[in-house]
């Protein structure tokens, strides 16, 4: 017989509360922490995206490589990728919960691949730079067009800013879009030619590191010009090599390039790059351009917990020009379609730059960013669009002159924290800055050959404050992804008219409080919807607002988009929205004229289409299409016509990298038919261009060809209704008046690294 056990049986339910117990720990939610390195330099890599693809979180690394990512279970798997790095999978066991990980990402050649869909709110930027690295912008001119839906012109020598059109707006030179260079305005406020100003030139395309851009004015850190939408651009902060390029090509054109490391330690690094660009030109007078830039960069970071880096540049240019010309100047033979009516037009300009960044991680989950800038600008242009329309004997030459100082600066604190059970994240940003324009000697003229003055009609000082805050709220659960966010303004216009014999200064002063709101949501990793709203403003020139004494200076704009982002296969991005766009009143500065023209309440809506497609590991294929109907409301039907507003553009194009030491491409550029004044009456004629690059590789040698309008199109680069009257013509003529685009040019290239 068996004995009974002196042991005593332990209950079931004990067991199964014991089980349980175990089971619910063993399902909590843990933290992955750890630090993200390069295998090249191994040194700590920032901005790494780490994202869990299972549970839709995600997080960056920070200044030291390091990143903190909760609700981690086992089973899960976290992706770590970067643009230049192959991806890193790590699939959690037991061992990486709550422990420390050591990353190591190997470099690779740019691939689709190497970025996800997460609920970001600019997530399309990451995907512009997939083409932004694959095919390299060739000139300044070159940057903005790298934004799906942006057109520009060229239309005075190559000198002046280009013409911007984006949804629906003739932007002019940046009237509605807020630009940006590492943290620096282009955007010239109250300028001599017009609101909003934005000269890129200053910018060496090779120095450029990405660029960051957003639709609408739902973005509650950008204010001023941000209608439209905004481009922040950010140069590089290190090179890895030294290179020296020349170009050369038809119509006398040369260019040389170099960017050389001058200091390469454990923590800092610099390197200085400079670029000379001359050319005659296309045009029957030579337009004798010529551009200068230098730029110096330094960059420190201790891999713990902060980063510095500052520049300095200095750029300047000066070039002739043949002008718009008439439709019927050409047509009856009495000149060519590069000939000129007047070819004393021309200009200079410079402008000297000094900025610095810094970056403060005061723990795991906070950040201080800050910045400052000045800038030192100057401007003078010659223009005649009327010819002898005003003075029968001189011309209508005119002169547009400025002298300017620009200083500001700006921070900004982030945290970030999980709540609950860590199912949701919520990070907040809070920031403050300013920006003053010091412009002296403001002034709009009648002039003779750019010798003499014949008649100010315009002269004085213009001083403009604009101080601003905002806070941004991103709170993320499950799938979904909330962003409010607040923008505060407060604005002083200042302008001290220098025509008058007595003191004659004017001032005012607006508050402004911009609300904004976007909703993501995840429902796959594969598939992100998007909501965005937001109130904004419409930039106004210091001589409107004080001319308008106060009244509506500052019109509201209201926005909404409603988007996808799909990413149906690893190599391949599709883009859709709707969008649309309301403006209370719209006050536009007429530079060429010296007069203030109100445009009234004005709509727009239209939808945004783009693909990006990697075909294999070097072939790529990309292109939008951008459709958008502007009209005036309070005008009738047949009159509400916004000139030059386009309604259908687009731009795409193929590539090609490290096929057998060859890389290059070729792109297209289209902007259909539109109305060049208000009943469609007269019509701006679109375009179809394509441009060709070839390059190849031999050891550290690069040799390349450029090839703009392959098929030598005759198109117009940008073109206005302008009434004018030429010399001894009995009446004036109201026709479009154009500046030719560029034919068939073709540059060859050379390039050593070292």
């Amino acid at each position: 017989m068996t004995q009974p056990s002196n042991q005593k049986k332990v209950p079931k339910y004990v067991l199964c509360f014991i089980l349980l117990v175990f089971t619910f720990i063993s399902m909590q939610a843990h933290e992955l922490s750890g630090t993200v390195v390069s295998e090249e330099t191994s040194k700590p890599l920032q901005g790494v995206g780490v994202y869990n693809k299972t549970t839709g979180t995600y997080t960056y690394t920070n200044v030291a490589g390091y990143f903190e990512l909760d609700d981690i279970s086992v089973g899960d798997k976290i992706y770590f990728y970067s643009l230049g790095f192959e991806n890193q999978e790590l699939v959690i066991s037991e061992k990486h919960l709550d422990n420390t990980e050591n990353i190591i990402l190997k470099v690779s050649s740019v691939s689709l691949d190497q970025v996800l869909i997460v609920s970001k709110v600019n997530v399309l930027s990451t995907f512009l730079n997939v083409d932004l690295k694959t095919s390299p912008v060739k000139s300044s001119q070159e940057i903005l067009r790298k934004i799906p839906g942006l057109i520009i012109g060229q239309h005075a020598g190559g000198g002046k800013a280009e013409q911007i059109f984006l949804r629906g707006f003739d932007i002019d030179h940046g009237t509605d879009i807020a630009i940006d260079v590492d943290g620096m305005p282009v955007n010239m406020v109250s300028h001599a030619h017009g609101q909003g100003y934005a000269d890129m030139h200053f910018i060496i395309p090779e120095t450029i590191n990405n660029i960051d851009f957003g639709k609408g004015s739902y973005y509650a850190d950008k204010g001023n010009f941000n209608t439209a939408g905004y481009v922040d651009i950010n140069t590089k902060k290190t090179i890895d090599e030294s290179l020296i390029s020349l170009e050369a090509g038809q119509y006398n054109t040369l260019r040389a390039l170099s960017m050389i490391k001058v200091l390469e330690e454990k923590n800092s690094s610099a390197y200085l790059a400079s670029e000379m660009v001359l050319t005659e030109g296309v045009f029957e007078s030579p337009q004798n351009f010529n551009r200068f830039n230098i730029m110096g960069r330094y960059n420190f970071n201790n891999y713990l917990n902060q980063e510095f880096d500052m520049g300095i540049s200095h750029f300047q240019s000066k070039w002739d020009a043949s002008g718009q010309i008439p439709v019927r100047a050409v047509e009856s033979g009495l000149i060519g379609r590069f000939g000129a009516i007047d070819d004393t037009e021309g200009g200079n300009t410079s402008r000297s730059n000094m900025w610095i960044n810094h970056k403060k991680q005061i723990d795991e989950h906070s950040v201080v960013k800050s910045s400052a800038y000045v800038s030192k600008y100057d401007f003078e242009l010659f223009s005649n669009f009327t010819f002898f329309l005003e003075d029968p004997v001189n011309g209508d030459q005119i002169q547009q002159k400025e002298d300017r100082t620009i200083i500001g600066a700006k921070a900004a604190y982030e945290h970030s924290f999980h709540l609950g059970d860590h199912d949701a994240q919520l990070k907040y940003e809070l920031g403050i800055g300013f920006r003053y324009d010091d412009v002296n000697n403001v002034q709009l003229s009648r002039t003779l050959n750019r010798q003499t003055i014949l008649e100010r009609l315009a002269y004085g000082n213009v001083d403009e404050l604009n101080c601003f805050s905002f806070a941004n709220v991103t709170y993320k659960k499950n799938k979904w992804t909330f962003n409010p966010g607040l923008r505060l303004d407060y604005f002083t216009f200042d302008y001290e008219n220098l025509l008058t014999l007595t003191y004659d200064n004017k001032s005012e002063n607006k508050v402004l409080l911009s609300p904004k709101f976007n909703i993501i949501y995840a429902a796959s990793p594969k598939t992100q919807f998007y909501a965005k709203t937001g109130l904004g403003y419409h930039s106004n020139d210091s001589r409107v607002v004080t001319a308008n004494n106060g009244k509506k200076i500052l019109p509201t704009a209201f926005g909404a988009d409603f988007g996808v982002v799909l990413k149906p296969k690893e190599r391949l991005v599709i883009n859709a929205a709707l969008w649309s766009l309301f403006l209370q009143q719209e006050f536009v500065y007429v530079g060429d004229a010296g007069i203030v023209e109100p445009s009234g309440k004005t709509q727009r809506y239209g939808a945004d289409f783009g693909l990006q497609y990697q075909l294999t590991d070097w072939l790529f294929v990309n292109g939008d299409v951008n459709y958008s109907h502007a009209r005036s409301v309070e005008e009738p039907s047949g009159q509400d016509y916004i000139p030059l507003a386009p309604d259908l553009a687009s731009a795409g194009g193929i590539s090609f990298r490290n096929l057998c030491n060859f890389s290059g491409g070729i792109n297209y550029r289209y902007i259909k038919d539109r109305p060049a004044n208000e009943d469609n009456s007269i019509v701006a004629e679109g375009y179809f261009v394509t441009d060709f690059n070839l390059n190849y590789n031999y050891k550290n040698w690069t040799f390349g060809l450029i090839v703009e309008n392959v098929f030598d199109t005759e198109w117009n680069e940008t073109q206005f209704a302008t009434e004018s009257r030429l010399f001894n013509e009995p009446n004036s003529v109201e026709e479009i008046h154009f500046t030719p685009g560029t034919p068939f040019f073709l540059r060859g290239k050379i390039s050593v690294r070292f």
